[in-house]
C-alpha cells in the first residue's frame, strides 16, 4: 500500500494521461482515437520504470535514445480501464492532473463502449480530449479534426 501511494505521487509530477489523434481512412469516422497512460524517466531511474510497470502488471517499457530516457507506457484500453484507473480511483492525485485524470477516465469508458466509433459521440470526446494537456502539443487542432468528421 506504501507504494501505491508513492507511485500516485510520483505520477502527478512526472505521468502523463493523454489521449492522441491520428486519421485513419479504414475508420468510418476517419479518426482513431488513442488513451494512453506514460511515465518518461532519466535512464538512470530504469529500475524505478521496471518497479512500476511490474506494479500495474501491464503496459510496455522502451528506450528513446533521443532523450536517453525510459518511457513506461499503457495504451491498452483493457488495461486501462481494469488496472490504471481504479488505481487512481483508489489513490487519487492532488495536484492540477486530478482534472486531467477525470477526462481521461471518462475518455476511456467511452472508447472501451465503443463510441468512439460514432460520428455523433466522437466530437464529444474530442472536446474532453482538447480540455487535457492545455500546454501539451497536438499534432491536429480540434476544429480539423471536427472537419473530418463533417466530410
Amino acid at each position: 500500500m506504501e507504494f501505491s501511494w508513492y507511485l500516485t505521487g510520483f505520477v502527478d509530477g512526472e505521468g502523463c494521461f493523454s489521449v492522441s489523434f491520428n486519421l485513419r481512412s479504414r475508420l468510418s469516422t476517419g479518426i482513431e482515437v488513442r488513451p494512453s497512460f506514460s511515465i518518461s524517466q532519466n535512464k538512470r531511474n530504469l529500475d524505478l520504470i521496471k518497479q512500476i510497470s511490474d506494479y500495474f502488471g501491464c503496459g510496455g517499457v522502451r528506450f528513446d535514445n533521443k532523450d536517453q530516457t525510459y518511457k513506461y507506457e499503457v495504451r491498452s484500453i483493457d488495461d486501462l480501464i481494469k488496472k490504471i484507473v481504479p488505481h487512481f480511483e483508489r489513490y487519487p492525485l492532488k495536484t492540477s492532473k486530478h482534472k486531467d485524470f477525470l477526462i481521461f477516465k471518462d475518455i476511456c469508458r467511452l472508447v472501451h463502449s465503443s463510441h468512439h466509433l460514432s460520428p455523433k459521440t466522437l466530437p464529444v470526446i474530442l472536446e474532453k480530449a482538447y480540455q487535457m494537456n492545455e500546454s501539451g502539443k497536438r499534432k491536429y487542432t480540434k476544429e480539423f479534426l471536427l472537419k473530418q468528421l463533417t466530410r
